[in-house]
């Protein structure tokens, strides 16, 4: 998150923060990003947290978007940070060359 703030900040592109690892975030958001970009780009499974679930409760979260909601409401740490909300759509993860993309167009 450190490289995503200091990159904004230099290209001068502002943003309003929200940390859902700590304020937590609502289901409509996430079915939004789900709908949007698939389940393949939000879902984290390189992460600790992925890991750290049983292989069951990891089968369980995949068995439908109902479920895989309810398991990133409960474990947001198994969503990939940052997502950024754009006019152009979304970028998700840290990608210095789609953050310089976003500078040049505003």
């Amino acid at each position: 998150m450190k490289k995503a703030f200091d990159l904004l900040n230099e290209l001068n592109l502002p943003y309003e923060f929200h940390d859902y690892k700590k304020q937590g975030i609502d289901k409509e958001t996430l079915k939004e990003w789900l709908d949007q970009m698939g389940a393949d780009v939000i879902l984290n499974k390189k992460g600790t947290t992925w890991r750290k679930l049983s292989e069951t409760e990891q089968q369980k979260a995949l068995e439908s978007e109902e479920q895989l909601l309810q398991t990133l409401i409960t474990h947001t740490s198994l969503v990939k940070r940052p997502v950024l909300k754009t006019p152009q759509g979304y970028v998700v993860g840290f990608d210095e060359f789609s953050y310089r993309t976003l500078a040049e167009r505003s």
